[in-house]
């Protein structure tokens, strides 16, 4: 059933015909320039402050994380999480072109398997779209390269993001995916499915008692990218230049 129809059998119920020109506008308009909510301030730092606060919020969350330097050091970060949780090298991982771009031959006791997660898969490697530092919250919309098993199925989700998609609101992930996606059946800026995580998947609801792994994975653990220059903690993104000295060993001027 279309859109179109769904709607106008609920205005057919209510008894209500089609809206008013005004209102109709009104609306197209609200649509159209996706007005802010108020944006939290803690969550307006300077990218390095931003993107500590992202992995704060991601552990505070019982997520855990490591920051690797480029894109290379990917299949060691995994290969030593899976053997620090004793879990197997095999794992269902996201056939996104970046993930492919990464050399895991350099690990080969890792088995890639590029697929759609299985209810029996242990380990799921997925693409990271985005992170939200004001929540630690990563966004994952659906899409060939990004299965939305992978992010449901597999007991330890490993996301792979980069440190240039962190971004400080929700708002701000919103307007990413506005520019960047477009569906080609409908048009519209929307795939068919978004998934915020916050943590892994956890649940009190018997006595109180948190349980991990109630409704999907029982571990997340992400890889973060230091691809944005901008992001690295200040030691690293402007070391402290050697102290120099004149002849004789007297300090220079201004040391």
């Amino acid at each position: 059933m279309s859109k179109d129809a769904i709607l106008n059998t609920i205005r057919r119920n209510l008894r209500r015909g089609p809206l008013p020109a005004d209102q109709a506008a009104m609306l197209d308009g609200r649509m159209a320039t996706h007005p802010r909510h108020l944006i939290p301030a803690r969550s307006r730092l300077p990218r390095p402050e931003q993107v500590a606060l992202f992995v704060r919020n991601l552990e505070k969350e019982f997520a855990t994380v490591e920051r690797v330097p480029e894109p290379a050091a990917v299949p060691a970060a995994v290969a030593d999480y899976l053997a620090a949780q004793n879990l197997p090298s095999r794992f269902a991982m996201a056939p996104h072109e970046e993930l492919d771009a990464i050399p895991w031959d350099d690990r080969p006791m890792l088995e890639v398997e590029r697929r759609r997660a299985a209810a029996s898969d242990q380990v799921g490697v997925q693409h990271g779209y985005a992170g939200v530092a004001e929540t630690g919250t990563l966004m994952l919309p659906s899409g060939p390269g990004r299965p939305t098993t992978l992010n449901l199925l597999p007991d330890t989700e490993i996301v792979v993001l980069r440190a240039t998609r962190v971004v400080g609101a929700y708002e701000e992930a919103w307007d990413l995916l506005r520019a960047e996606h477009r569906d080609a059946l409908t048009g519209g800026h929307m795939p068919r499915n978004v998934m915020f995580v916050t943590g892994p998947s956890r649940s009190a609801d018997i006595e109180q008692t948190l349980e991990l792994g109630a409704h999907g994975p029982r571990r997340l653990h992400v890889v973060l990218v230091d691809d944005d220059p901008a992001a690295l903690p200040m030691a690293e993104a402007a070391p402290v230049p050697p102290r120099t000295a004149e002849p004789g060993g007297r300090p220079a001027p201004g040391d």
